[in-house]
This record gives structure tokens, sequence and C-alpha cells, in this order.
């Protein structure tokens, strides 16, 4: 989402919560729960080009979160006490699940302690190539590249296209254009294209996981703790729906199995990368369901709704925006008010 959008969405919510719209709506919109979406819990605020900025939000912002939900009315559970919830119809109280994705060393540091704190249980999707040190953190590479650079080539698609970087808003302009034409080509020839942008750099992209991610040893002591599900994301976080059938069941499997091999416990949880309708679909939610997940988790924005019963592998998160952090943004989220709005607006306007 652009400046320009994001500001606009501020105010949308802003005039819901002012106008009181979203209390007297959530009735009719709330649904059964939440599934929250984060990633990256750190103390700094984010710099002036620092594009991955949405995925960070503060220790006190998280601690603001669960109690704008608490206080909302829902109850904080795990992904295993939502899922009871949804099979027996059980919805006097909607549910909130905090649902961590990549599994980023700043959640054992810093959102960790948030949780045991409260005593309130959270998960962590982690895809296994990561605490071994051999994943890509692509888009974090990216944005340590163009941040060192004053000026970019580009091989897209047989051209070389040049960005300028010289200033911040140059760089945040090079990082979204090549990130989405990143993300709408095939995902190995994504990783290539960001090796050779590192290559050009200086940038040692290998060096990203064993800064940045949870070993082993962190996980299994979180995973130790009855308040923290450790799920899977897959081996090497690809977009599942770019690899024939047989290859993101493999992705899917090697994860789910060598985490059961690591914690010495089942893995009945599941997260798609990315998680949008590019990245994951019906292929891949039934895949999901043959290899007997209780839940798999989206990134596609929506509250759950007793209907989702019917769709427990493919089901839909809210982020926790690093965009957003202020309760009163969260309150009318949690009403469910705008994604009612959101899905009415496109019922109504034309396909062109």
């Amino acid at each position: 989402m652009s400046r320009r959008s994001t500001a606009m969405f501020k105010m949308a919510l802003s005039a819901l919560h002012y106008t009181g719209a979203d209390g007297l709506m959530a009735p009719l919109t709330r649904g059964v729960g939440v599934i929250f979406t984060l990633h990256n819990v750190v103390p700094q605020r984010p710099g002036r080009f620092e594009p991955n900025r949405i995925l960070k939000i503060t220790p006190e912002f998280l601690e603001t979160a669960i109690t704008q939900v608490q206080a909302t009315g829902f109850d904080v559970v795990s992904l295993d006490e939502a899922h009871y919830r949804l099979c027996e119809g059980e919805h006097s109280r909607p549910f909130a699940c905090f649902t961590f994705d990549d599994g980023y060393r700043d959640n054992y540091l810093h959102a960790y302690p948030v949780f045991q704190k409260h005593q309130l249980p959270f998960a962590v999707y982690v895809p296994t190539d990561y605490p071994d040190g051999k994943g890509e953190l692509w888009w974090l590479a990216l944005e340590r590249a163009i941040a060192l650079l004053d000026g970019l080539g580009v091989n897209m698609d047989g051209q070389i296209r040049n960005f300028k970087c010289a200033t911040p808003d140059e760089k945040v302009a090079a990082y979204h254009h090549i990130y989405w034409w990143l993300r709408s080509i095939p995902e190995r020839d994504a990783r290539e294209a960001v090796r050779e942008i590192c290559r050009s750099s200086g940038i040692d992209h290998a060096e990203l996981c064993g800064e940045l991610i949870m070993s082993w040893d962190e996980i299994r002591q979180m995973a130790r703790d009855p308040l923290v599900t450790i799920g899977a994301h897959t081996r090497s976080h690809l977009a599942l729906a770019k690899l024939t059938a047989a290859e993101a069941r493999q992705e899917m499997w090697d994860s789910v199995v060598r985490l059961e091999r690591e914690l010495g416990q089942p893995c009945r949880h599941f997260s798609f990368p990315y998680g949008d309708e590019t990245s994951a679909g019906e292929r891949e939610f039934a895949l999901a369901k043959e290899m007997g997940m209780k839940t798999a988790v989206t990134t596609r924005k929506s509250l759950v709704h007793a209907e989702h019963l019917n769709k427990l592998t493919g089901l839909p998160r809210l982020s926790l925006n690093g965009d957003y952090q202020h309760s009163r943004y969260l309150k009318v989220l949690l009403s469910g008010v705008p994604f009612a709005l959101w899905r009415m607006v496109r019922q109504v306007t034309p396909v062109s």
C-alpha cells in the first residue's frame, strides 16, 4: 500500500472510530474471532528508508494490542483452542490468536517476554531452512542493498532497468517497483535476481538468517512452554502456488516432519508463505488438509466467521501492521466493519 493509500485508510478508520459507526455495526460484522499476522517486534522506530517497516511493531504496541483485544471482549487463545471453538460452534465470546511468521529472533527476545508477562498463548510459524542458516530473506536483502546504493540497474524481463536511489524517496520508489516485479515472476528467478543485486552492492544475503532468525535451541526453548505453538511455514519460504503440486507438497511436508523431529512434538498448524491469493489457493488448502493440519492460515484480510469451519486450512488473518500502531485503528479493525464495507464495494464495482 502506498503512503497516500495508507493515509487515506487511516482517515477512514479514524472516521469510523470518532463517529462510533464501528461500535454500532460490530454485532453484525465482527464474526467469531480473529487471527493476527505479525512478524517483528523491535524496540527501535523505523528510519526514513525502511520499506519493510510494516512488518515491525514495538513491544509497547504489542502490549497495547493485547489490552485492546481483551477490552473489546476477545479471549486470547491458542490455535488449538480456536480450532476447538470453530469445530464445536462455541461462539459465546470471540477469540483472538496472535501468530508470527518466519521465526525472527526478536520474537524470542521481545515478543515472548510480553506473552509470558500476561500468561497468554501465541504461535510462531517457522520455515525450517531458516534456523539452519540456509534461508533467503530476500525482501530484507533487497532493502539493505538499495540502502547502500545511489543507483541500481536490474535486468527485468530481458531489459536493463535503471533506478535512482540517491534519496530516501527514490529508494522507496525503487524498492517497491523491484519488489512487486519480483513477486510477479517465478520464485527461483526472483531469488537469483536478488542474489545478483546483492553481489553488485557487496551485501552477503546468506548472513541474514544467522543474524535475524532464531536458532533451533531458541525454538526448542519456546516450544517447551505450553503458551507457545510452533507451526510450519514450508522449508524454504516459497510461494507454493507457483510450484508444481509435487514441489508444493514436498515443501510443506518437509517442514512439518523436520519440526516434529527437532521439537519432539506433533506439528498441526501451518502458515502459507506470503499468503495472498497468488501464493496459496484451493490446491494448497487441500494439501494442508491431507497432511492432517488442524489449521492453515493465509494473509487474506478478514476476521474469522462461523462459516470458516469449512475452510480450516485456508483461514484469513488480520495484520498487526507497523503503519497502524494506534489502539483506535485496532479497535475499528476488530469490529469487522472495514472488511464488510470492502466486500460490499467489491460486489457492486463492475469488473473491467
